[in-house]
């Protein structure tokens, strides 16, 4: 009899462990989030205020993409430098001065400008609090940790675009972006008060002889980027095809309206939200992989539906089915990353792994748009399906588990 109450005194530290990570960490990993999606409303109609063509406003769009690859690695060095606190306070601060400044910009090359700034920020946080997460949890506990991290972006992503609109709506679009500046704001504070760094980032500026290049990083772990490396290129490509594809294969091939493709699209986000703790829970129970391999085998499954589909309840049967497949691998690349990664040169392997999956969500919608132009859009979609499908069998085939216990787990009796 006392095994479970045992377990249950476990379950309750593991518990209060997370909640010590609140403020230092899920908080403003929450606030960085309702930021950005603060802007998905704002931004495209503030670049078409400007009265430039497609072209540039695309470029505009695509700024902080642009400057997160660009600053991934890189970021992986000064995590190293200068420690994870110091970092992810530099990138925080960075895209709320670049955003807020939105606010005053009169030249399309100066919002372009603050927008690869806003991306160079993006990845100096993101990088560094994948480090910190890393550090601060354990092996048996991290699924769980990193798939509530990625709680904070879905439920930023899913409130943020409502705020948005109605901020824009009420104060004009401008005002929008000292609005999104503040958020951000509340997130520096919380890591300025609450994050610490540990006693072996205070020294992460001597690092002399023992600092590891990038290159080395490379070479020490060829192997494993190149399985699971090529995964997350796949793994993302259908994870970002699919907030192209059902929007577009909605308007083109079925003829829905705005308000049939927004309810479509809320439906499969609200879905996707609600099983970032179950995605935690898989993980940390049974195996990363008992998480991966459904995770894109059921997106892929979903977008293959999608050619098929002829009605408005026949696109929500497959956008719902893959917003499933995204919520049970919620926090899945990261944890597996950090599992991934060796502790002597953690910062410099998950800035390569940052730029790895950010190749893969950067390039799907431009394979989408270019193999819509040469073919039709259809082969765009099964493009994307077979995506998921590669991912999902990559990771089955040639990606170890990476969660090694120390004791079996084991029904309690």
């Amino acid at each position: 009899m006392p095994k479970p109450t045992s377990e249950l005194k476990q379950s309750a530290k593991r518990l209060s462990g997370l909640w010590t990570l609140v403020l230092p960490f899920y908080l403003p990993a929450l606030m960085i989030t309702l930021g950005n999606g603060l802007l998905v409303p704002i931004l495209p109609l503030y670049a078409t205020s400007f009265e430039i063509g497609y072209g540039l406003i695309g470029l505009i769009l695509a700024g902080e993409g642009l400057g997160t690859l660009v600053a991934d690695v890189p970021t992986g060095m000064l995590q190293r430098r200068f420690g994870n606190k110091q970092v992810m306070m530099m990138g925080m601060a960075l895209t709320m001065v670049s955003v807020t400044l939105l606010f005053v910009s009169q030249s399309v090359w100066v919002v372009f400008t603050l927008r690869l700034i806003a991306g160079f920020g993006r990845a100096m946080y993101t990088v560094s609090a994948h480090v910190y997460i890393t550090d601060n949890v354990k092996l048996e506990e991290r699924g769980k940790a990193i798939s509530l991290y990625g709680g904070t972006h879905r439920l930023g992503g899913f409130l943020g675009p409502a705020v948005g609109g109605i901020v824009a709506g009420l104060l004009g679009l401008r005002f929008g972006f000292l609005f999104c500046g503040a958020v951000t704001a509340i997130g520096v504070v919380c890591v300025a008060l609450y994050t610490r760094n540990r006693a072996e980032d205070a020294d992460a500026g001597d690092s002399h002889g023992n600092h590891l290049q990038v290159l080395t990083v490379l070479q020490s772990n060829y192997r494993v980027l190149a399985s699971a490396g090529t995964a997350q290129v796949f793994a993302q490509m259908i994870r970002a095809g699919r907030t192209v594809i059902i929007p577009l294969f909605a308007a083109e091939m079925l003829g829905l309206a705005v308000d049939q493709i927004g309810l479509i699209v809320s439906l499969s986000v609200a879905v996707d939200f609600s099983l970032f703790v179950v995605a935690g829970w898989l993980m940390d129970r049974f195996g990363r992989k008992f998480a991966i391999v459904p995770c894109f085998a059921i997106q892929a499954l979903g977008m293959a539906l999608i050619p098929l589909t002829s009605s408005f309840g026949g696109l929500l049967f497959a956008a719902i089915m893959i917003g499933v497949g995204n919520g049970l691998g919620a926090g899945s690349m990261m944890t597996l990353g950090s599992d991934l990664s060796p502790t002597q040169s953690r910062g410099e392997f998950l800035g390569v792994w940052r730029l790895i999956g950010d190749l893969g969500h950067t390039g799907a919608p431009l394979v989408v748009g270019a193999i819509a132009d040469i073919l039709v859009l259809t082969s765009a979609v099964w493009v994307i399906a077979g995506s998921g499908l590669a991912a999902a069998s990559i990771f089955l085939f040639f990606v170890p588990e990476t969660l090694k216990r120390k004791h079996p787990v084991v029904a309690p009796s």
